[in-house]
């Protein structure tokens, strides 16, 4: 049906034609002004800038991974290993990313084919190959903590896949080929015969250090260390039930690993928290030096809010609140009875 037709049947029926055709355009899925065929993405992208107007000066996750060719989960490395430079967003916890980094990254050299190799992540059997070494050998040396791991995730038998940087591999095998082949160095052997495992805690402890580079609140740093305590080293440490709310308000997401089934929960669980009576000593210091940094920056606030001075309650906050209409209802002595002031049921007698 052409422009005319539709402009026709809108008089027809009583509406004005510019709006009736705009109705007949949205629901065609094009805009006035707007030819056949473009996606509704563009046309909001489009949008959100205004006609005729410049493009945004700060792009949100989503498009900044389009515009760069990266995917989420590439992306979001990206940022945490500093190699995206980001700002903070409108959204309390959203970062963006400015047009000019954008720009900056774009221009780099074999973009987009390098900075995808810099956030490459393997598993153990790709990892071995690329350090040339079995994967026995491999899984060894992570053990041991030669090698540290930069996420994880759970398989279908509910079993811990550690991930790790394919440049941070290649890297180590130049630097360190006498652990490649041979025995291991004594302190190693001993650390692997006693039965330790080190990738948790160095994945803990990367994970922290990169969570406390992009946050500027000094409550949400304490919270970034917080969330690696177990409850009762936090309620030691922070005596005050309302900071320790406070706390877990803010608290970051430290796994990516969502599993839906109660037991990987549990799993993933286990790997959050310090186990080690060093490891837990050097975060309890860890978090009382940034408790005292952000008590004494920021006061913190009780219920009213999360930072700021005390708020005290409202004035009305102590009586019934008021009636519809301003009024408030008059408090019964207790000798009168429920029924004072009003009309007595019919056959009721009052007690003397």
């Amino acid at each position: 049906m052409s422009v005319s037709d539709r402009q026709e049947q809108a008089r027809a029926r009583g509406v004005a034609p510019a709006r009736r055709l705009a109705d007949c355009q949205v629901r065609d899925g094009t805009r006035p002004g707007v030819r056949r065929g473009v996606r509704a993405q563009d046309i909001r992208d489009t949008n959100a800038t205004g006609a005729g107007e410049k493009a945004p000066g700060a792009f949100g996750a989503v498009r900044a991974a389009r515009e760069l060719e990266l995917r989420r989960t590439e992306f979001e490395l990206a940022v945490r290993l500093g190699h995206i430079r980001t700002t903070a967003g409108p959204g309390a916890g959203r970062r963006q990313v400015p047009r000019r980094e954008i720009e900056r990254v774009r221009a780099a050299d074999g973009f987009p084919d390098a900075l995808r190799e810099r956030v490459r992540t393997v598993g153990t059997a790709e990892g071995a190959k690329l350090m040339t070494v079995s994967p026995g050998r491999f899984t060894r040396l992570a053990r041991a903590g030669c090698i540290t791991p930069v996420r994880l995730s759970l398989n279908r038998y509910r079993a811990v896949v550690w991930l790790y940087l394919a440049e941070e591999l290649r890297a180590f095998a130049a630097g360190q080929p006498t652990l490649l082949a041979g025995r291991l160095p004594p302190a190693l052997r001993a650390c692997l015969d006693e039965g330790e495992d080190r990738r948790s805690r160095n994945w803990r402890s990367r994970r922290v250090g990169l969570l406390l580079r992009e946050r500027e609140d000094p409550w949400e740093r304490a919270a970034v260390v917080g969330c690696v305590l177990g409850p009762v080293e936090l309620a030691e440490l922070v005596a005050d039930p309302d900071e320790r709310a406070c706390l877990h308000r803010l608290r970051p997401d430290l796994a990516q690993a969502h599993p839906v089934s109660e037991a990987a929960q549990a799993t993933v669980r286990r790997l959050l928290v310090a186990d080690r009576p060093d490891e837990i000593s050097w975060y309890r210091a860890s978090l009382t030096a940034l408790l005292a940094e952000a008590r004494s920056a920021v006061p913190f606030a009780r219920p009213g809010g999360l930072t700021g001075r005390r708020q005290d309650p409202a004035p009305h906050a102590a009586g019934p609140p008021p009636r519809r209409g301003g009024r408030v209802p008059r408090p019964t002595r207790p000798s009168e009875p429920p029924y004072a002031g009003r009309r007595r049921p019919l056959g009721h007698t009052v007690p003397r």
